[in-house]
Formats: C-alpha cells, sequence, structure tokens
C-alpha cells in the first residue's frame, strides 16, 4: 500500500483509541466497566454482538471457503430463524431474570461452586484460545504478506495487535467496546462492497466474474446428513443451530450483551440486529470469494511450484487487496479485517476481565472491594488477559487445516461443553454437581474424538461438524444419567 492506505489505517486505529479515551470518564464502578450500566442501546449491542463472533477467522475464512470448497457453508445461513426463535423465546427470558455480572454465577445454585469455577475455566480456555488464533491468522495470513514480511515477524505483530486491544479495552470499558464494535461492523460491511465493486469495475460487469458451470474442485452439494461429506446441509443446519444456541446460552461473551440491555424484549432485538447483520455479512463474504476466484480464474497469478489458486484461497483476499485494489480503497479494506479482528479481542478480553473478577478474584468478596480498587483490578487484567492471547498465539502453528477447520478444531472445541452446564442447571430438574461433571467430562471427550480423530488414530470417519451435536447430545445425556444415578443434595448458593 501506499502512503493513502496507511492514512486509513492509522486514522482508523487513532479512532478506536480515541473512543476508548473518550468513554473512559463514564467509568464509575465495576458494574459500568462490564456491563455500561445495563441500560444501553439494543442496536449498538446487536452490532456489538455480531462483531464479537464474526471475527478475522469468519471474515478471511468465508471468502477462502467458497474459493476452495464452494457455496455449502454459505447456506448454514438458513438456520438463523430457529436460532432466533430458541435463545430469543426460550433462553433470554430465563438470563435476563438472573441479578448476575458473569454467567457463570447461575451455575452455582444448582449445581454448587465446583461448577460455577467448572464452566468459568472451560470458558476461559475457550476464548484465550480463540483470542490467540485470531492474532494469528490476522498477523500472518493478513498483515505479513500485506507489508512483505518474513513470516519470523508473526510474533511481533500479534504483540502489536494486543496492545492496540488492550488500550482502548482497558481506558474505555465496555461502553468502548460495544461503540467500537459497532463502528467495525460497518467498516466490515464497507470492506466487503468496495471489494466487490473494484472487481466487477475492472472485469466490466457481474457476469464476467460469476461462473458458467460448477468448478471442479468444488464440493458436491449435499443436502441431507451423510457422515462421510465434508459439508452436508442437513448436519451444517443442525450443527450452526446448536453452536449458536450453545454460545448465546452460554458464552460470557453474548450473556454479557444480553444483560447490558435494559430487559428481555431489549436483548431480543439485540438478538436480531446481530442475526440480520451476520447473514448480510455473510452472504457478502461468500459473493466476494466467489468474485475473487473469477479473477484470478481470469488473471491467474504467480505462484511457487505445485500451488494452486485453490491452495492459498485463504490467503487471495489480502492477496487481492495488496496488488490489485487502489492505495485509498486498500486501506480501507483493510481496516475491515483489522476491524473484525479488534472487535472480537476487545469483546474476548473484557469479557475475560468479567469472569476472571467475578468467579474467582471477588467472588467471596462481593460489596467489599472499593469501587475504584476493582477498576483499578479491571484495567490489569485487561492487559494481562491481551498478554496471555499473544503468548498463546504461536500454538496455532500446529493446527492443520484452513481458517474455517481451524475454528471448528480451536476455537469451537469447548462451545457445547460449555453449553451442556447451562443445559442441565436451567432445563434437567435432577441434575446435580457430579452429573455436570460427569457431563463435562463426557462432552469434551466426544468433541476432542471428532475434532481430532485423524490427528489420534481413531476410526471414526465423519466430518468435523458433527463436533458440536454429538458432544453436545453425549455431555447432557451422560448429565442426566449420571445425576439421577447418584442424587445429591442440592447444593446452594
Amino acid at each position: 500500500m501506499g502512503i493513502a492506505g496507511w492514512l486509513v489505517i492509522a486514522f482508523y486505529a487513532g479512532l478506536m483509541i480515541g473512543v476508548g479515551v473518550w468513554y473512559s470518564r463514564k467509568n464509575q464502578t465495576a458494574d459500568d466497566y462490564l456491563l455500561g450500566g445495563r441500560r444501553m442501546s439494543p442496536i449498538a449491542v446487536g452490532l456489538s454482538l455480531f462483531a464479537t463472533l464474526v471475527s478475522t477467522l469468519s471474515y478471511l475464512g468465508g471468502p477462502g471457503e467458497m474459493i476452495a470448497h464452494g457455496p455449502m457453508m454459505m447456506t448454514q445461513s438458513a438456520a438463523h430463524p430457529l436460532v432466533f426463535l430458541i435463545v430469543g423465546f426460550g433462553l433470554i427470558p430465563l438470563l435476563m431474570r438472573q441479578p448476575v455480572t458473569s454467567a457463570y454465577e447461575i451455575l452455582e445454585a444448582k449445581l454448587g461452586t465446583s461448577i460455577r469455577l467448572a464452566g468459568a475455566s472451560v470458558f476461559l480456555l475457550l476464548r484465550l484460545g480463540w483470542m490467540s488464533t485470531i492474532l494469528f491468522a490476522t498477523s500472518q495470513n493478513v498483515l505479513v504478506p500485506l507489508l512483505g514480511l518474513d513470516v519470523s515477524w508473526t510474533p511481533w505483530l500479534c504483540i502489536l495487535l494486543g496492545i492496540l486491544t488492550a488500550i482502548y479495552s482497558s481506558t474505555g470499558g465496555m461502553r468502548a467496546v460495544v461503540m467500537t464494535d459497532a463502528i467495525q461492523s460497518i467498516t466490515m460491511l464497507a470492506g466487503a462492497i468496495v471489494t466487490l465493486a473494484v472487481i466487477t469495475v475492472r472485469m466490466g460487469g457481474v457476469s464476467a466474474w460469476w461462473p458458467k458451470s460448477w468448478p471442479q474442485h468444488w464440493q458436491t452439494p449435499n443436502w441431507g446428513f451423510d457422515p462421510d461429506a465434508r459439508v452436508s446441509f442437513g448436519m451444517l443446519f443442525v450443527s450452526t443451530t446448536l453452536w449458536y444456541v450453545c454460545t448465546n446460552g452460554s458464552d460470557q461473551m453474548s450473556i454479557q450483551r444480553f444483560l447490558a440491555t435494559r430487559d428481555a424484549k431489549a436483548a431480543r432485538r439485540t438478538l436480531a440486529v446481530s442475526q440480520i447483520t451476520d447473514v448480510s455479512v455473510s452472504v457478502l463474504l461468500s459473493i466476494t470469494g466467489l468474485a475473487i476466484l473469477g479473477f484470478y480464474q481470469a488473471h491467474p497469478p504467480q505462484l511457487e511450484a505445485n500451488v494452486t489458486i485453490v491452495d492459498i484461497g485463504d490467503q487471495l483476499f489480502p492477496k487481492f487487496i495488496m496488488s490489485e485494489m487502489p492505495d485509498l480503497l486498500a486501506g480501507l479494506v483493510l481496516a475491515a479485517i483489522l476491524s473484525a479482528a479488534l472487535s472480537s479481542l476487545s469483546s474476548g478480553v473484557n469479557s475475560a476481565c468479567a469472569v476472571v473478577e467475578k468467579d474467582f478474584l471477588s467472588r467471596h468478596k462481593a460489596g467489599t472491594t472499593p469501587e475504584t480498587t476493582s477498576l483499578r483490578r479491571l484495567v490489569l487484567l485487561t492487559w494481562v488477559i491481551a498478554a496471555v492471547s499473544v503468548g498463546l498465539s504461536l500454538v496455532n502453528t500446529f493446527i492443520e487445516g484452513n481458517i474455517i477447520e481451524r475454528c471448528y478444531k480451536v476455537v469451537n472445541l469447548l462451545t457445547a461443553p460449555l453449553f451442556v452446564l447451562f443445559f442441565l442447571a436451567l432445563f434437567v430438574r435432577w441434575s446435580n454437581g457430579f452429573g455436570a461433571w460427569c457431563g463435562l467430562i463426557s462432552s469434551t471427550l466426544a468433541a476432542i474424538a471428532i475434532a481430532y480423530a485423524k490427528d489420534l488414530g481413531l476410526p471414526l470417519g465423519i466430518s468435523f461438524v458433527w463436533m458440536t451435536p454429538c458432544s453436545l447430545v453425549t455431555g447432557i445425556l451422560i448429565g442426566a444419567i449420571a445425576s439421577a444415578a447418584w442424587p445429591q443434595k442440592r447444593a446452594t448458593a
């Protein structure tokens, strides 16, 4: 990029820091820092929820998946109406009645202190792995090729992103996170639209990049539940529905946003805004991948020996930005990719702070710690969690698969096991701590077995998209059966 593109990036980074400084004046209590006073706009929070869950992994993975495997993964958008009904009318009313800051406080009353701490720990493991993957993917797949650097620079770029995130997250708290997420959501939409527009103008119309026939390397559409298929619509629909239900019903990042609104009705509006934006961006990104594929088929790039554009599907979006887009627009689209990273990182850091503070540090000191002390500790925790995420980012070097597969194997590994605890606490009348432990352990083992069957030498022979439904059903059944077989005295809060 030239100087105009870098000025766009510099302006964007300065804007994020400026928003953090602006909202720092409003943080008088820990509740302000973590929940924005519980009176935030459902539209802004909905955009924040979308930006939180759609990270760089999705922003780069969507086009990369379309280029390498075709549109089957895009069909998961069909699950959103069902997700809204289940979460909006089944889970949100239950969650909004809870006078909590950390979602894992809900677990203690029914299942005991050990399960609350286990749930909080699983969340931290899940989100630290998620943030580290975002840092790695953004640094190695975007910034390294864009800057023309050697891959050895990846750790230093991870550190730079971590510092930028920690600066505005630690100064502005939840209000700054939500506002920057809203800005970043709009930037992500604009980035995809600009890329499509540039390709269409360069090639003389949509028909020039729209495929005339089904590419041979794409997966043949599978509309059933075929376990041998990489992705089948039926299994993807079930897996996507369960992933969103599990995430919105047990993940601190989602629940924290619902709690930041006034009531259940406002929380449902938050969910609706998030899902509408999610579907819009997912479709745009998939079409962007189609356009990039068409462009590089018409203008083959110079590649290493025995490497095809299909092999580097995840890298073609940033490659197009770097080599084909006008300078100013390249800066805008790169800002969109960085938006996807920073919005997720800031939300993850803020939510992790809430869990560490409420579930570990001040669990026995509610109401006794001065607000100024709590605020200082939350600011320090923000920097510590950002540093840990940077340290863990290097682990992704050892994970195989494209970005979408890495999401499933690392980011989504513990999503279902975590929701098993909430399902048992909220919907299984006879559940207890022992059964919850059995459910958590069995669900985790099932997820690992499916995600890493090939690496572990297990003859399962089913796709990675089966991980969430199989591990969820396993955990719920074993947790319910174990609770019934070994009844215990119900824990008290």
